[in-house]
Formats: structure tokens, sequence, C-alpha cells
């Protein structure tokens, strides 16, 4: 039920926000958009009854640029640290998730980054993107490392895409750890459960001193200390 009022929720509102998107494409400003957005999902996170377990963000500094590492569980996880995050985070999607009615043409207007996966030069040239925005206009980007959503809830190997967004950019890695997302809304789940959510912010791990070859250290260096923040069978490994 209540992700049926949740639906009708989303609906009503992004009708209620096309005249704010016009408006902000005529006159190219994008920044009402998140909060208007971050204002919408936290309204969806109370009709949903989710409750929020916090900690760490006294590690992130509001005006700083990074590259935030997640954990990724759920559907839920990309909006849920869209709020969390005390800046205007943007973050690098697949390209069939622009095609969405009125949030496609929001996502593009504020910087979101489409990707394309079928290619390396379609990833390449994203991550590329995202340098140029993080160098010049000093923005964040939130990075789920593991790819895709995990099927168990246990963590997952990590690409390197992410971390050469860090290392080409020269900003810290933010590493973030969710619990809870799975148990609320696995993947291929439809309906959203009732629920405790605990996200933790770590320390940030700054890249000077990486590079090309030393990679696979920072990406272990970043999954231990996501792993830190999981329970243990969040942290039973892959086989």
């Amino acid at each position: 039920m209540r992700t049926i009022v949740l639906f009708a929720f989303c609906v009503i509102a992004g009708l209620l926000l096309i005249p704010v998107i016009i408006i902000c494409f005529l006159i190219r400003w994008p920044y009402p958009l998140f909060p208007l957005g971050k204002g919408a999902i936290r309204i969806g996170q109370k009709i949903l009854g989710m409750r929020l377990d916090v900690s760490g963000l006294e590690h992130v500094e509001k005006k700083a640029s990074y590259v935030f590492m997640s954990n990724h569980l759920s559907a839920i996880d990309g909006p849920l640290l869209f709020i969390l995050i005390p800046q205007a985070i943007r973050v690098i999607l697949k390209k069939e998730s622009f095609r969405i009615p009125v949030v496609g043409q929001s996502m593009r207007l504020v910087g979101f980054v489409p990707v394309d996966r079928k290619g390396i030069r379609g990833g390449k040239k994203s991550i590329d993107r995202a340098v140029r925005m993080i160098r010049e206009k000093g923005h964040s980007f939130l990075i789920f490392p593991e790819g895709t959503r995990s099927r168990d809830g246990k963590l997952q190997p990590f690409k390197r895409g992410g971390f050469f967004l860090a290392l080409n950019s020269q900003v810290p890695v933010a590493p973030v750890s969710i619990q809870g997302t799975f148990e609320l809304m696995p993947k291929g789940a439809f309906f959203i459960r009732k629920g405790k959510v605990k996200v933790r912010f770590h320390p940030a791990v700054p890249v000077g001193g990486f590079d090309r070859d030393s990679l696979p250290q920072l990406i272990d260096k970043v999954q231990k200390v996501i792993r830190s923040g999981l329970d243990e069978r969040q942290n039973e490994e892959e086989r």
C-alpha cells in the first residue's frame, strides 16, 4: 500500500514540477531543482515509513569535492544518499535512465552524466566529462563501485571506473556503508517494505600517492573501509 501511495505522490509531484523545470531550462538555472528534489525524496521516505540511523556526517566538508563511494543493495540507495549527502551531488547513470519523462530532463539540467555501458569508450567518455566537472566546477560525484545492485545482500567486487574518476580529478574518496535497504527492497522487488536503514559516512581516503599501477591498492583500501561499516552477513566474501 505504501508503495502505491508513493507512486501516486511521484506522479503528482512530477506534474507539479513541470512548470518549474521548464522555467529552469529557459533560464539555464538548475539549482532550485536540488532542494525540490531532496524535499520530494524526504516526503517519499516518510510515506514509506523508513527510519534512518545516520552517522559520520562530520567527516564531510560541505564545500569540498569528493567521489562518494557506497555499497549498493537496492534501488533505494541512490535517492537516499542524494538527500543525506550535504552537497548538491552529481551521479553517472546509464543513459536509459535519462529517458524517464520529467526526471530525465531534470537530471540532464543539473549535470548528471549519462554513460553507455555497452562499450569501454562510453565509460571512459563519461569519466572524462565528470573529471572536467569536478575540476572546473568543484562538483562531487556519487559512485557505486560494485557497478550494480547486490543480488544477495553481500558486498560484490569493485570495478575500477569510479577510482579512475578520483585519481584523474585528484579528489579524495568518501566511503559510505549502507545496511538495511536490501531487506526493504531487494533487486527485482517492486514493493518497498517499512523498516530501518543505517548509513555510515567514513573519513575520506586521499588519493595522493596512488596511480594507475597502484590502483588495486586504492580499491582494496576503500573496500576495507566500506566493509568495516557492514554487518557479518554482508561481509561474507563472494566465492
